[in-house]
């Protein structure tokens, strides 16, 4: 059965990029066509490159790896860290702090005080102090908490880093890259291709296409996990919301898909006009 199908893809908007005087050339070859002067993204190219993503994460965590979830968009932050903490993936959802990945080191330290500052909290160990001193301290852990508390049980770096949003997370990518770490990463229209090493072009504006996207990612992580119980595999994959009637060019470019590789099981619930959030 399919990761996921072209019809979901279509209903979250992931075909539509940005306005054509806001693109980066090397994407020419992931553009479909244009229309009313926005650029709409080649969804079979997309489903291929999903396949591929899906595989490396899968095997990746089913061989001991893990994958740390990236978006700081409000558009991406709570579907990255809704689906991270779903399969107990380290996530980055508010700033991004340099160093996260090349000086990690120094960040475990700073994770090793947020969980001293807890310990503290819980056990008492604020009696006693001055109301400014509590203050102080409650400060330092809410401040630690809001910036790091995604990754407060990672230990090492991440095996891979799953990014929404390529150009605004250009810090993370540039670390990652930097330490040989493989970047997966929603490509939209403006992107750099160059700078990913399992792309999947996309919409990374809308909040639906990065949810679905950002969810085929986190199912990737959930069945190797269970490979690596050695648990049989569920059916973690993404289900299609409830939709709206497709515009008539959609319904060709989905009629066009299906003649030429219907994915098995692809059923229709009901479609929906995609929309865009903020391309």
């Amino acid at each position: 059965m399919a990761v996921v199908t072209m019809k979901q893809l279509l209903d979250s908007g992931t075909h539509f990029g940005h306005q054509t005087r806001r693109w980066n050339p090397k994407m020419k070859r992931f553009i479909f066509t244009d229309r009313n002067g926005i650029y709409i993204i080649d969804l079979q190219q997309t489903l291929t490159y999903i396949d591929k993503a899906y595989e490396f994460v899968k095997e990746t965590v089913a061989h001991g790896g893990s994958v740390m979830f990236v978006g700081t968009k409000k558009q991406a932050q709570e579907s990255v860290a809704a689906e991270a903490t779903r399969v107990g993936m380290p996530y980055v959802n508010q700033r991004w702090l340099g160093g996260m990945l090349t000086n990690f080191s120094t960040v475990h330290k700073r994770l090793q005080r947020l969980k001293e500052l807890e310990a503290m909290e819980q056990t008492g160990g604020f009696e006693g102090r001055t109301k400014k001193e509590i203050l102080m301290l409650t400060r330092e852990k809410n401040k630690l908490e809001r910036s790091l508390g995604g990754i407060r049980d990672m230990a090492k770096v991440p095996s891979a880093v799953w990014v929404v949003d390529t150009n605004k997370e250009h810090i993370a990518v540039g670390e990652a890259r930097k330490l040989g770490i493989p970047v997966i990463a929603i490509l939209d229209t403006n992107c750099d291709p160059d700078e990913v090493d399992y792309p999947i072009p996309g919409n990374d504006d809308a909040i639906r296409s990065a949810a679905l996207l950002t969810k085929v990612i986190a199912s990737a992580v959930a069945e190797g996990l269970q490979a690596r119980a050695g648990v049989g595999r569920g059916d973690g994959k993404p289900e299609a919301d409830a939709a709206e009637p497709l515009a008539e060019w959609e319904q060709e470019l989905l009629a066009g898909a299906t003649a030429t590789a219907t994915p098995a099981g692809e059923a229709g619930t009901g479609p929906t006009e995609p929309t865009t959030d903020a391309s």
